[in-house]
């Protein structure tokens, strides 16, 4: 059984309110930072435990904290990125949503240690219910003192607030995020400046994931080096996976880094196998926007070493036959799954949600989902195939942020891995329907 640090009281009946969190432990973290630490020592402490971001890039922590100015006279934020929107990915919706003050806990140590005095949670739109459920955690953390002017007696104070959005993919990009904050239209900023230097309002801000700002509550709890502990390698700690599709038990898994993946997939305490006996074809292991990878090697690498689940071990091989953490949205598909179905999907919804800022990406992402739909159609040739891979190929890294590489590295991919689909959708006219039956629901589902 892996160890649990974010989920491990997620099971207590009310642990949602704030008196069953209080008796069963919370808040001590921010007691023990207030009076035990400096913010710079609490920052240091991050840094000792070596946590990567978990919203997807899993750049390290306490670095990006150490980076933010602090020109005298000007105030400095935290705003927690709530905007979860990556396709695949719903482990932040089920923190905020069953444990709330686990997150605003997070939220006062890690204000604190970045000094800053006014912090935001920016949740996204579709999450209305869920902002609720955060509001009324923040009011009880007011009431009892955790917030506003000078906690539990010290000279610090701390506001937080939360930002419902609007339901914008492209707001999940930190400078988008902040654009939006500030009542414009979410489009992401060129860079430099970063947030660290010129952020919200043109002051030094910090932006970092709801799990990434939780997990400072265990960091805080059992100190930085005893966190560094747990994981592999460079990959320390534990990490949410929102696991879905052809599996057994799909859901919110909390796992040790380093976790080999056949284990993650194939055991009962995890996903449980592949439904209906079938054999297991691909997975998506970091969300919609990382690269697909086939069964062997995503069991795999193609030195033949067990696949862990840790930022090292899924890239190994770069993206010739690695992929990436990114946000652990892990969706797994079975033999009958068409990833070029799958892939239609995903470029549908980039070329929705591109801003529209970038050409390569405004005009790439719908030319990439018409090529494709050609190939559902059956109007496709051989040498769409070839044009596909072109079109990929002069977004990605061309763009101001990471969504014209996320709509282009599944495409590459793809091509990469199952181009053999692609020619047999050509020679058949169109992609095999498959239907799948789903006990849960009880109806059929095309695939």
């Amino acid at each position: 059984m892996g160890r649990k640090l974010l989920l491990d009281k997620i099971h207590i009946p009310g642990i949602q309110s704030y008196d069953v969190y209080r008796a069963n432990g919370g808040y001590t973290a921010v007691e023990k930072a207030l009076k035990n630490f400096s913010p710079d020592q609490i920052v240091e402490e991050v840094k000792k435990s070596g946590l990567r971001g978990r919203g997807g890039a899993g750049f390290p922590t306490g670095m990006k904290w150490s980076f933010l100015a602090k020109p005298p006279g000007v105030p400095r934020y935290l705003l927690c990125n709530a905007d979860e929107s990556e396709p695949g990915t719903f482990k932040d919706r089920y923190l905020m949503e069953h444990i709330p003050h686990l997150l605003i806990e997070g939220m006062i140590i890690s204000s604190y240690a970045l000094g800053a005095n006014t912090s935001y949670i920016y949740i996204r739109g579709e999450y209305f219910y869920v902002s609720r459920i955060l509001e009324k955690a923040i009011a009880e953390a007011y009431a009892n003192g955790w917030l506003g002017k000078n906690i539990l007696g010290t000279d610090y104070s701390l506001d937080l607030y939360v930002q419902v959005g609007a339901g914008a993919y492209i707001c999940g990009e930190e400078t988008a995020l902040i654009e939006s904050l500030e009542g414009k239209r979410g489009n992401p900023r060129i860079k430099p400046p970063f947030p660290a230097v010129a952020g919200l309002w043109g002051c030094p801000t910090v932006v970092n994931n709801v799990e990434t700002i939780s997990a400072v509550v265990p960091i805080i709890q059992m100190g930085g080096e005893e966190y560094a502990k747990i994981g592999i390698g460079k990959s320390t700690g534990t990490k949410l996976i929102s696991a879905s599709g052809h599996i057994n038990k799909p859901g919110v898994y909390e796992i040790e880094l380093g976790l080999p993946v056949e284990e993650f997939i194939y055991s009962d305490e995890y996903c449980g196998g592949i439904r209906g006996g079938k054999k297991l074809k691909a997975v998506v292991a970091g969300g919609s926007s990382v690269p697909i990878l086939p069964a062997e090697l995503i069991l795999k690498t193609a030195k033949g070493e067990p696949r862990l689940m840790s930022y090292e071990s899924l890239a190994d091989g770069g993206f010739q036959t690695g992929t990436m953490l990114g946000s652990g949205g892990f969706i797994a598909m079975d033999e009958d799954t068409s990833i070029i179905e799958n892939l239609y999907t995903f470029s549908r919804f980039y070329h929705h949600e591109s801003c529209g800022q970038c050409s390569p990406c405004r005009e790439g992402t719908g030319w990439m989902e018409k090529i494709l739909k050609k190939f559902l159609d059956g109007t496709a040739t051989m040498s769409d195939i070839d044009l596909l891979w072109d079109i990929q190929s002069k977004i990605d890294g061309r763009t101001i942020c990471p969504l014209g590489d996320a709509a282009s590295w599944p495409v590459a991919s793809a091509i990469r891995h199952f181009r053999h689909e692609f020619e047999e959708a050509v020679r058949n006219k169109g992609v095999k329907k498959v239907n799948h039956y789903n006990k849960r629901w009880g109806v059929n589902e095309t695939v």
